[in-house]
């Protein structure tokens, strides 16, 4: 008896909060309900969860306060972004603010008869290198992929660039494609050579910009470039030993064909120069107020730091593969077109690629030498506003400057904005990245351009 009158406390009990539940689930759903509903709201889902598993129902997340920004590309309209700020919630990335670079407010206007555009720039770590060996420091739910990619989805989507250059991109077609398509993005992609199952893709806003062309770029080519440099210079030695060998023959077999097969010798340059990097680059025609043509370039070099010589002739692969293809566009379409190049270029600022990239200067001894001129000048957006970062790559092992933004300076190009960036004793970064808050290793880094009639 005692238990049946137990039971029926306990169905009048349910029965009472569930009634309180539907109530204030309508309360919500016409947007009348308070703060203080919204807290209910979630006590009595956990409630719920508590009663029917038996379990503790997770954390319930933090309201986090909005702020409109202007969507650039877009005659001025608003949309909402969740911003900055401490958030207690364990599936909720923290979004950063752009913040002007000449002090005056975000929301400054700029010249009527002016093109402002966001870009930002974002290696998102690919879930094909996400183990938790590799991540010791991470939360281990932050790494499933389900949570990562949702976490990385609602970041691009709350930071609302009109360009996205993203690095290490895997599960392109089954999920990033269909997904930014769903909020108003198409996009292009290049998948790294060999067995590598990430790549480089560059996605745009489609009521900002028009894809007029496009180009792939294998480092590994430089494989070819380097056997057919080889080859000339075999070719000029075997005419300088015919010549003086009074009409001897020369030998058949070139240095390059009779050397023993390579397979892995780091000290070969064959072997070297082949580390599957792509590069992607794209000329776009931008739309509103007027028409401008703009060349977007993303990249991801090699990673290693002790083999500098193979990122900077991948650098200098890069800059002459961005000539050719600016010559060709400037051609094609007959404009003057602005250039962006943007990546995770795996070098700290200073160092030789870094150097290069800037001013075309490298004192070190490369592995191509047929690519030695700098074809178009180059200047580091964070560099040319407020100095670089700290750091855009946050692991226990490693906190450096990885990731830039390069623009070539032109009269009618210029930054005007530029992605805030965490310091590094903020409470989401201590401890290393990824986790909660930050579902990569590396930062987003973004910069607002603005364009004006030449």
């Amino acid at each position: 008896m005692g238990y049946l009158v137990n039971s029926f406390l306990f169905s009048l009990h349910w029965w009472a909060w569930a009634a309180t539940f539907r109530g204030f689930e309508k309360q919500l759903e016409s947007g009348s309900a308070h703060l203080d509903m919204h807290m209910n709201y979630h006590m009595l889902v956990r409630f719920r969860t508590l009663t029917l598993t038996g379990r503790q129902s997770p954390p319930v997340p933090s309201i986090t306060r909005c702020v409109r920004t202007r969507n650039c590309c877009s005659s001025g309209k608003m949309s909402v972004n969740v911003s900055a700020g401490r958030s207690s919630s364990k599936s909720a990335p923290i979004i950063q603010e752009f913040v002007s670079v000449e002090g005056a407010g975000i929301h400054s206007r700029g010249k009527p008869d002016a093109i402002r555009f966001r870009l930002v720039s974002y290696n998102i770590l690919a879930q094909a290198y996400v183990k938790s060996s590799l991540f010791p420091h991470s939360p281990s739910p932050s790494l499933r992929w389900k949570a990562r990619s949702q976490a990385i989805l609602t970041l691009l989507k709350n930071l609302g660039a009109d360009f996205f250059c993203l690095q290490e991109v895997d599960e392109y077609d089954s999920f990033y494609k269909r997904n930014m398509e769903d909020h108003g993005y198409s996009s292009i992609y290049v998948q790294r050579s060999g067995q590598k199952r990430d790549g480089c893709g560059i996605f745009y806003k489609n009521n900002c910009a028009e894809l007029l062309t496009k180009e792939t770029i294998e480092y590994n080519d430089l494989v070819d470039l380097l056997l057919h440099e080889t080859s000339l210079s075999a070719d000029n030695q075997n005419e300088t030993l015919a010549d003086g060998n009074n009409g001897a023959h020369a030998k058949s077999d070139s240095p390059v064909k009779s050397s023993p097969e390579r397979r892995g010798d780091p000290n070969d340059p064959h072997v070297r120069l082949k580390r599957d990097c792509v590069g992607i680059m794209a000329a776009f025609r931008l739309k509103d107020p007027f028409h401008h043509v703009l060349i977007l370039a993303n990249t991801h070099l090699y990673w290693d730091p002790e083999w500098a010589d193979v990122k900077l002739a991948q650098a200098k692969y890069l800059l002459s593969r961005l000539a050719q293809f600016k010559t060709l566009v400037t051609d094609k379409f007959e404009c003057t077109p602005s250039l962006i190049l943007s990546g995770d270029f795996n070098s700290t600022p200073g160092d030789k690629v870094y150097q290069y990239l800037i001013s075309g200067n490298s004192s070190s001894p490369s592995l191509m030498t047929c690519l030695e001129e700098l074809p178009f000048p180059l200047c580091s957006v964070h560099a040319f506003t407020r100095g670089e970062p700290p750091f855009t790559n946050c692991t226990p092992d490693f906190t450096n400057t990885l990731d830039y933004i390069f623009f070539s300076p032109s009269d009618c190009l210029k930054p005007v904005s530029i992605l805030e960036l965490p310091e590094l004793d903020s409470p989401d970064v201590v401890g290393g990245l990824p986790n909660y808050s930050h579902p990569s290793d590396h930062l987003p880094i973004g910069a607002e351009f603005e364009i004006t009639k030449g």
